[in-house]
């Protein structure tokens, strides 16, 4: 993973067993294939601590842009998590043994708060991004929320603010024993909707993003 403040990659963190070096199995291939991923220097990646009662094994991954990545004080312009959740049982509402579960939020601009097609246009940034990048997925489920927020009295002096956060899960449709690259692309697409979020500009086609400094 990408760390502005480590030089190390992160050890996996599972719920539920332990993962020995090497495991074939199919949740060591999606940590593999996690870990593969390239993204915009912009776009931080650092691994916390995986929910424990949610499935038998789980990974998460904390994520925030920040479009001045040479600045270590910058505040991030997006931020979010990604929850991978693995379940051979395959729990019905999930259709699947696989459940990814996100959230994204940032700051807009002041006009997206009146703007009654703001949720609409949030959810569109995911499932573009997922068309994107050719991504099949089933049971999505998920949420808009558009807040804004004024003050007075004696902070009223403070600009209005709006925050436009997506929570988002679905079940990813893998090939079985090619799990990693299939992950590496969903969580691939969830970083492209943090980068939407924050207000920059696509790569141009062709363009390949590389991981940022290590420190």
């Amino acid at each position: 993973m990408v760390s502005r403040t480590t030089g190390s990659r992160p050890r996996a963190r599972t719920a539920g067993s332990a993962l020995l070096p090497g495991d074939p199995g199919p949740f060591a291939r999606a940590l593999e294939g996690l870990r593969s991923v390239a993204v915009r220097p912009e776009l931080v990646l650092e691994e916390v601590p995986a929910p424990t009662r949610l499935a038998p094994h789980a990974v998460a991954l904390s994520g925030e842009v920040v479009p001045s990545y040479l600045t270590e004080d910058d505040d991030p312009a997006a931020t979010g998590r990604f929850v991978l959740l693995h379940d051979p049982a395959a729990p019905e509402p999930w259709e699947g043994e696989w459940r990814v579960v996100t959230y994204a939020k940032a700051q807009m601009e002041p006009e997206v708060g009146q703007d009654p097609l703001a949720g609409q246009a949030g959810w569109s940034w995911l499932t573009d991004a997922m068309q994107a990048g050719d991504l099949e997925w089933s049971a999505p489920a998920g949420t808009v929320t558009c807040v804004t927020s004024e003050s007075f009295g004696a902070l009223s002096e403070r600009e209005p603010s709006v925050e436009l956060e997506i929570r988002a899960s679905w079940t990813p449709v893998l090939t079985p024993g090619a799990e990693g690259p299939g992950l590496a692309g969903h969580l691939g697409a969830w970083g492209d909707l943090l980068c939407t979020l924050a207000g920059l500009p696509p790569l141009p086609e062709g363009v390949v993003a590389l991981s940022g400094p290590r420190r």
